[in-house]
């Protein structure tokens, strides 16, 4: 499986930015892909996640109501994944990395998967 993240860049607050990752390879067990970020000297964080058929979505709560994610599919390409993020605040700042997840612990065959990471910076 391989990810392939495009889109972030510099923005003042209240801005939009769209990010976008092709989610290409071995995808058929693939159920679930979102979008994770970082910020300096902090952990890595879940932003939002979408499950492979695109029917149930997850945000965390300061980005609800300002974040969307959204999935494509393409018999030949794969997955895109999706983050359309508006009114952004300067807490949004980090690396963003986009993250595929297939199998579960229960059944001992989990995997993630992640992209490159993207830098987004908002400012004041």
């Amino acid at each position: 499986v391989q990810l392939q993240a495009s889109g972030g860049g510099s923005v003042p607050a209240g801005g939009s930015l769209r990010l976008s990752c092709l989610v290409s390879g071995s995808i058929f067990s693939i159920n679930t892909m979102g979008w994770y970020r970082q910020a300096p000297g902090q952990q890595r964080e879940l932003v939002a996640s979408i499950s492979s058929g695109g029917a149930r979505t997850n945000y965390q709560e300061s980005v609800k109501g300002r974040f969307t994610i959204s999935r494509d599919y393409e018999r030949n390409r794969g997955y895109t994944v999706h983050l359309q993020m508006t009114s952004l605040k300067p807490e949004d700042t980090g690396v963003y990395y986009c993250n595929a997840e297939s199998g579960t612990v229960a059944y001992n065959d989990y995997a993630a998967y992640w992209g490159q990471g993207t830098q987004v910076t908002v400012s004041s």
